[in-house]
């Protein structure tokens, strides 16, 4: 099955085992289609959970799994990532990219030096901006076609020319 990081556990939320989920996603309604998600239990190893409960609050998804019944079993799976099945998206035009194909892209400029990588993509309104992390340097790349040049999924490469400034 092929998947795709939805978010990143970061917490749990009460006694009973749920977790408090940054979803990586523009629009979370996705987990409403689903009765299932994996969890990265370690790196390479996703295990599969039923979902119980499903709660959306802004960015965050609060979820209940099954099997997970307890804050000691839920503090486990922090750090953890969200995957699910890609089968679920919808499908999408030339020169668009889900933001999970997004982050993680090293970043050149035109160049061919290494500025960082894509850490987070967020919406503002007019065009998405990328979130460029470098050593000590933080870049906000707004996703506009004079400044991404080219993205390259099967290297895993961002080329872009900087406005001035940045």
């Amino acid at each position: 099955m092929n998947l795709f990081v939805a978010g990143e556990i970061i917490k749990t939320r009460g006694l009973r085992g749920c977790v408090k989920v940054l979803t990586f996603l523009e629009s979370p309604d996705i987990f409403d289609r689903l009765d299932f998600a994996f969890v990265e239990v370690s790196p390479g190893q996703q295990t599969r959970f039923g979902l119980r409960k499903v709660d959306f609050s802004g960015k965050f998804v609060f979820m209940e799994l099954d099997g997970v019944s307890d804050v000691d079993a839920a503090q486990k799976m922090v750090g953890c990532k969200v995957l699910l099945p890609r089968d679920q998206l919808g499908e999408l035009t030339e020169d668009e990219y889900f933001w999970s194909d997004i982050v993680g892209l090293t970043v050149c400029d035109e160049q061919g030096s290494q500025l960082g990588s894509i850490k987070s993509v967020f919406p503002t309104g007019s065009n998405d901006v990328y979130v460029c992390q470098g050593g000590a340097r933080e870049i906000m790349i707004p996703a506009l076609a004079h400044v991404i040049l080219k993205i390259d999924l099967e290297q895993g490469v961002m080329t872009v020319r900087l406005p001035e400034g940045l």
